[in-house]
C-alpha cells in the first residue's frame, strides 16, 4: 500500500464526517450567497425583492462582517460547551434562518433572517476546522487539511451551480427553491452530527461562560498590541474589500451590462449539451454560473498554483497574486464583452489561489514561538473588515456610478420623462420598457446608450487601484517593518 493510502486508512470517522459536513454547508451557503445580490435587488416580477443597490450593499456587508467576528466568541463557547453540542444547536438556528429567508420580503425582515443565518454560520465556523485538528496528528495533518480545503471548494462549486439551475426551474422565478435546496443541505448536517459524529478528545474546562468569553476577547487584544501584526492586519483589509466584489458587485454588473448568450453560443457550438448544463433556458449564461468559474479552478489548479509559488516567501507570494487579484478584477469589470469577463475570473482565480493559502501561513510566519495560535486568531478580522467595505463599495458606490437602473432614472430625469416611481405596482422592468418605448428605443439599445453616456466600467478603476495600494502598503511592511523589527 502507497504512503498516502495508509495515512488515509490513518483517519477516524469523525474526521471523514467533519468533511462530509463543511462540504454540505458549503453547498449551503455558497449556493445562496452567490445569488443572493440578484435576489435582494432584481425586479420583483422575477421574484426577487427589488431592493436598492444601496440597502443590498449595507445587508451583505454587516451581515457577512458579524458572521466572521462572532468565532471570536463561539469558538470559545465550543470548547467550554461541547462540539456535537454546538454543531446541534448551529444547525437548527442556520437552517431555520435559511426558511425564514425564503419567506420574508421586506427589508427589515430580511435582514434579521440573514443575521439568524449568520449565527448559525458563526456556530458552526470554528468547530469543523478544530475537529479536523484534533483527528488529525503530524503524520497526517498535511493530507488531512489538504483534503479538508478541497471540498471547501468542492462544496463552494456544487452549491452555486445546484442554485443556479434551481432558481432557473418552472417558470424561471422559482427562488424559493434555493431557500429550500440550503435548508435541506444543513438539516442533511443535523442528521449527520446525531448518528455519526463522535465529540473529538478536548480539554474540557469549568470556568463559567462569560469568563471564558472575556478570556478570548482578552487574548485577541493581546496580539494585536503587536504593532507589526495589526499593520499587517490593517493593510491585508484592502485586499478583502478588493476581493469580495466578486461576490457582492459582479452578479448584479454581469445580469445589468453583460451580455452572456454570446458565450452560451460558443459553448453550444462545442458541446451543446455543456451549454445546456450550464446554461438557461433563455439561451444565455447566469451570472453565478459565470462567477463559479471561480471556485471550479481552484478545485482543479489549486495544487498546481501552490506548488509553483511554494518556493516563494509568503509575503512575495501575497503580492503576486493581489497583483493578478487586481488584473483580473479589473478585466472582469472594464468592458462589457463577456469573454473578457471570463478572462478577468480566470486571471482573478490565478491571484486568489496564489495569495489566499498564504496569508494565514504568513500570520504564522510572523508570530513569536509559542504564540502561532493566537495570532492564529486575528487572521479573519481583515475578512470581517473587509465585508463591510466590500458592502459600502458595492452599495452606494456601484448605485451611484454603475447601477443601470440608477443610471436610467438620471436619464429620465434630464429628459424630463414622465414615468411612475418603481414601486411593488410598477416594477423595475416595467419602468425600464416604459423609458425605452418613450425614447424609441429597443431594450438593448438603451443598455447601449446608458454604457455609453455613463461608463459604468469605470468602477473597475476603484477596485484595481484597492489592490495596488494594498500591494504598495505590503511593500513598504516588508522592508520598512519587518526588517526594522528583525
Amino acid at each position: 500500500m502507497s504512503k498516502f493510502g495508509k495515512t488515509i486508512k490513518k483517519f477516524p470517522r469523525t474526521f471523514w464526517v467533519a468533511n462530509s459536513m463543511e462540504m454540505f454547508e458549503r453547498v449551503a451557503w455558497y449556493g445562496l450567497f452567490t445569488v443572493l445580490a440578484l435576489y435582494l435587488t432584481n425586479s420583483t416580477d422575477q421574484g426577487a425583492l427589488g431592493f436598492s443597490q444601496s440597502q443590498k450593499g449595507l445587508m451583505m456587508g454587516i451581515v457577512t462582517a458579524i458572521l466572521y467576528l462572532l468565532p471570536l466568541i463561539t469558538g470559545a463557547i465550543a470548547d467550554r460547551v461541547g462540539y456535537k453540542k454546538m454543531l446541534i444547536i448551529a444547525y437548527v438556528v442556520y437552517s431555520s434562518g435559511y426558511l425564514m429567508m425564503s419567506i420574508f420580503t421586506e427589508y427589515y425582515s430580511v435582514f434579521a433572517a440573514f443575521l439568524w443565518v449568520a449565527l448559525g454560520a458563526a456556530l458552526f465556523k470554528p468547530i469543523i476546522s478544530a475537529t479536523v485538528t484534533k483527528t488529525t496528528d503530524d503524520s497526517t495533518s498535511s493530507i488531512g487539511f489538504g483534503i479538508f480545503y478541497m471540498i471547501v471548494n468542492v462544496g463552494g462549486f456544487i452549491g452555486p451551480f445546484m442554485a443556479s439551475k434551481l432558481r432557473h426551474s418552472g417558470d424561471g422565478n422559482s427562488w424559493k427553491l434555493v431557500f429550500y435546496m440550503s435548508t435541506a443541505a444543513i438539516l442533511i448536517n443535523l442528521v449527520l452530527v446525531l448518528f455519526l459524529y463522535k465529540e473529538p478528545d478536548r480539554e474540557k474546562s469549568d470556568k463559567k461562560l462569560s469568563v471564558v468569553i472575556r478570556n478570548s476577547l482578552n487574548n485577541i487584544w493581546t496580539a494585536l498590541q503587536d504593532k507589526k501584526l495589526l499593520i499587517f492586519l490593517i493593510i491585508m483589509v484592502g485586499f478583502w474589500t478588493m476581493f469580495n466584489q466578486l461576490f457582492y458587485t459582479l452578479p448584479n454588473f454581469l445580469d445589468q451590462w453583460i451580455d452572456t448568450s454570446v458565450l452560451y453560443n460558443a459553448l453550444h457550438s462545442i458541446s451543446p449539451a455543456l451549454a445546456d448544463a450550464f446554461g438557461t433556458n433563455k439561451g444565455d449564461i447566469a451570472p453565478e454560473m459565470i462567477i463559479n468559474l471561480d471556485a471550479g479552478l481552484i478545485v482543479l489548479i489549486q495544487v498546481l498554483i501552490s506548488t509553483i509559488v511554494m518556493r516563494l516567501k509568503p509575503v512575495n507570494a501575497i503580492i503576486s497574486g493581489i497583483i493578478v487579484n487586481a488584473i483580473g478584477i479589473g478585466l472582469a469589470f472594464a468592458t462589457n464583452n463577456a469573454f473578457y469577463v471570463i478572462f478577468g475570473i480566470v486571471i482573478f482565480a490565478i491571484g486568489e489561489m496564489a495569495s489566499s493559502p498564504k496569508f494565514t501561513e504568513y500570520v504564522g510566519k510572523i508570530a513569536p514561538k509559542g504564540k502561532e495560535a493566537l495570532y492564529m486568531g486575528t487572521s479573519f478580522l481583515p475578512v470581517a473588515a473587509g465585508n463591510l467595505f466590500t458592502g459600502l463599495l458595492s452599495g452606494s458606490v456601484y448605485q451611484s456610478i454603475s447601477d443601470k437602473t440608477s443610471l436610467l432614472k438620471r436619464t429620465v430625469a434630464e429628459r424630463g420623462l414622465q414615468l411612475p416611481e418603481i414601486s411593488k405596482e410598477f416594477t423595475q422592468n416595467q419602468y425600464f420598457d416604459a423609458a425605452a418605448k418613450q425614447m424609441g428605443m429597443g431594450k438593448t439599445e438603451l443598455t447601449q446608450y446608458l454604457w455609453d453616456t455613463y461608463h459604468p466600467d469605470h468602477i473597475w478603476y476603484i477596485f484595481s487601484a484597492i489592490g495596488l495600494v494594498t500591494v504598495i502598503g505590503l511593500l513598504i511592511y516588508d522592508r520598512f517593518v519587518l526588517k526594522s523589527k528583525k
